[in-house]
This record gives C-alpha cells, sequence and structure tokens, in this order.
C-alpha cells in the first residue's frame, strides 16, 4: 500500500490514505489535466513575460526567503495538483529570464581560455588580443621535444568566453603538420559565424583542423543543450573510443541494419538527441535565417560600441574582434584620478556594486570578471535576435544610472 494525502475544501492536506498496489498507481487523466495547465504556465511566464521588455529580468530574493517561498522540504506524502502548479508557476518567476531583450549575459558559465585552458603550452600567446601565436607554439613544440616529452595535440580556440578572441588557424594548422599533431578547434561560442558570408573568415582554417567543437545553443539560441563535434577522421572514431558493445543493450542480431543504431558510440549513451533541435530550427528560418542571427549581433556590437565612445566614463579593453564587448565604467568620481594609488582597487569594485543593484532591481543582467592584471571590467554579449538599437541604448543608460554615485 502507498499513501495519498487527500485535500479538504480549504485546501489543507488531511491524514493519508492508504493506496492498493494491485491497481495503477497513474492517473493519466489527472496527469494530462496536469501537464496542460503547467503548460499555460509556461507559456505566460516563460515565453511571454520571459520575452517582455517590460517585464524585469530577475525577481529577487535573499536565497532564505526564496527557499521558503518554493517550499523545498520533501515530505512522505505528495502533494496536491493545485501546489504542484503553483511550484512551477514560483520556479518560472523567480528564475533568471534568460531570453530577455536585457539578459546580456551568456547563456554558458565557465573560465575565458584565453588561449589557455587545454592547450599544448601556455606560453604560447598574445596576451593583449587572447590569440595563440603560432610562431612561439612552434618554439615551444621544439623544446618540449628536446625535453623528451611527447605533444600530441594542440587546442584552439574560436571565440574565447570572456574576449571573443579567435586563433588563427591557418598558421596553427602549419604548425599542427610540421610536428604531426591533432588539431582541435573549440569553436563552442564562435562556430556559428561560418553561417555568414561577412564574418566566417574568422574561422579560415577550420576545415585542417582533425575535430572541431560547436554549441548551436549560444550564438544561435538553439534549444538548450544542442552540441556538435565533428570529425575530420571517417573511420568511426568515436565507436573505436567509446563503443561499450554492451550485449544487454546494444544486440547485434537485430532484424534490421544495426550501424544504424548510434547508441554505441555516443560519449553518453543516454544522451538525448541535441540534433533534432539544431534540424527543426535550421529548417524553420534556413541558412539565410541563421546568417541574420549572426550578423544582427555584429551589427548590434558595432552600435553599442560607437554609442559608448560618445559617453562619458566608458572605457573599452579593446576594440572587440567578436560579439564581446568588455569595458569599465568609470563613475564621475574616479574619472582623472588613473594616477591615484588607490585607483585600480577602487575601480575593481564598481562593477560588482553596479551588478549587485541591477540583480535586485531586476532591470539586466551583464557579468564581469578580472583578467590578468585587468581589475573587474564588464563583459556584454550582444547575440540575442530580440535586441534592437533601442535596448542597448537602456543598457548604457542603466548602467550610467547605476554607477553615476559611486
Amino acid at each position: 500500500m502507498s499513501h495519498v494525502s487527500p485535500v479538504s475544501s480549504d485546501g489543507q492536506i488531511m491524514e493519508p490514505t492508504l493506496r492498493d498496489l494491485s491497481e495503477p498507481l497513474i492517473d493519466h487523466e489527472e496527469g494530462q489535466l496536469f501537464l496542460n495547465e503547467a503548460f499555460k504556465i509556461i507559456v505566460e511566464e516563460v515565453f511571454c513575460k520571459g520575452t517582455d521588455v517590460k517585464q524585469k529580468v530577475c525577481e529577487w530574493k535573499e536565497p532564505d526567503e526564496l527557499a521558503q517561498q518554493l517550499d523545498l522540504q520533501l515530505r512522505d506524502t505528495g502533494e496536491p495538483q493545485g501546489r504542484l502548479l503553483q511550484r512551477v508557476r514560483d520556479v518560472a518567476k523567480y528564475s533568471i529570464k534568460t531570453s530577455h531583450p536585457h539578459f546580456f549575459n551568456q547563456q554558458f558559465g565557465g573560465v575565458d581560455y584565453h588561449s589557455l585552458a587545454g592547450r599544448f603550452l601556455t606560453e604560447a600567446l598574445n596576451t593583449n588580443l587572447g590569440r595563440m601565436i603560432p610562431e612561439d607554439l612552434d618554439e615551444k613544440i621544439e623544446l618540449s621535444k628536446s625535453l623528451g616529452a611527447v605533444p600530441f595535440f594542440v587546442s584552439c580556440t574560436s571565440g574565447t568566453t570572456v574576449q571573443g578572441a579567435f586563433d588563427p588557424l591557418d598558421s596553427i594548422a602549419d604548425v599542427c603538420n610540421k610536428h604531426d599533431l591533432w588539431m582541435h578547434v573549440d569553436a563552442a561560442w564562435g562556430g556559428s559565424v561560418l553561417f555568414s558570408k561577412q564574418h566566417k573568415h574568422l574561422m579560415k582554417g577550420a576545415d585542417r583542423a582533425n575535430s572541431v567543437a560547436w554549441n548551436p545553443h549560444k550564438m544561435l539560441v538553439a534549444g538548450l543543450q544542442c552540441s556538435v563535434l565533428l570529425l575530420k577522421d571517417t573511420t568511426n572514431l568515436l565507436k573505436q573510443c567509446h563503443s561499450a558493445k554492451a550485449s544487454y543493450l546494444f544486440q547485434q542480431d537485430k532484424f534490421y541494419d544495426v550501424n544504424l543504431d548510434i547508441g554505441d558510440k555516443s560519449v553518453q549513451c543516454s544522451r538525448k538527441v541535441d540534433c533534432l533541435k539544431l534540424w527543426l530550427m535550421w529548417k524553420a528560418v534556413g541558412s539565410t535565417g541563421l546568417e541574420e542571427r549572426v550578423d544582427k549581433a555584429f551589427l548590434h556590437v558595432r552600435y553599442l560600441v560607437e554609442q559608448m565612445k560618445k559617453r562619458d566614463g566608458f572605457l573599452l579593453l579593446r576594440e572587440p574582434e567578436f560579439v564581446n564587448v568588455c569595458f569599465w565604467f568609470i563613475p564621475p568620481s574616479l574619472r582623472g584620478r588613473e594616477g591615484n594609488a588607490d585607483y585600480q582597487n577602487r575601480l575593481a569594485k564598481v562593477a560588482p556594486i553596479i551588478k549587485e543593484r541591477m540583480m535586485k532591481q531586476g532591470t539586466m543582467m551583464v557579468g564581469y570578471q578580472p583578467l590578468g592584471n585587468k581589475v573587474n571590467f564588464f563583459r556584454v554579449t550582444v547575440f540575442s535576435p530580440l535586441i534592437s538599437h533601442k535596448d542597448l541604448d537602456f543598457f548604457l543608460d542603466e548602467i550610467e544610472r547605476l554607477g553615476k554615485d559611486l
């Protein structure tokens, strides 16, 4: 027997009753009703309010208050459908609206590869531009070999997380060919530029790589999660590396061609079919539509940078190569005081305070971070198909409003 908790007319949970386990545990009519109502909530809270510029990007609550609001406690007895639907509504309401026009964060976390993480040698780097230096890479490989090491892999980046830097793939491919090294391109963020005739030159040489990783859920805004790994190798390499050949999962004596079974070559056996999201989106908007998304992002970046240069207090880290705009906001109290001993320490505190204010007021979301010897700066990524020039003007006005008294 299992417990069922009936609800009284005033909504109070009554003492549980026992259920006959010889009967079905699932009421399909009740489940259908729940899904229908939950879907209405998701459409209202996520799709309508979540993309409405007049709504807040986030509804801030302190963690303890939010835990109480959501009632995170788990109990022996289940809750009635009405309360479950309220949980769905609350979770949607208090989640950050990542599809909002004023959500300027990238839809993923992590550190800036900055031509460092996963690479052969960290010294092979142009620090100011965030790009790998092929000549230095070649020298370090030679040095490593002379010390008895066996290098085998170089990981390039097309679109680093913070600065949006693109490595010179053609030149790196020359080095990899010279030393017979596997060349991988992490194009998770920047790979979508290949859809644009105007901007695909940023990935010139990608066709010479042995493997390329790409996330359509980032710049193209495909549904999370949608990831691609492209291999030049045509010998079914993934299956050779990951095949478990488990007879209880992948029988070889089926009535159809078992080569059609792709589960045994996936890195994660039970992974959902990411390609369906990309295929449906591509079918819906076509290659031209995807190209427009990329070109629109670059157009908005140019506009945003132009407007920044017309205003006092905005200082670019460097001219953007991609759709990442990295900048400091210098509040009036710090302008003209760059020579003061405490200037950098004071500047480092500006972005965190502005971020706290924007989150608590729910007006927008934008990330910040330090990089090397550079103190905290903002990083705005401009790639949402919903963004207009009006939203970018709002972004600049809001940074000024939130930071003018610092």
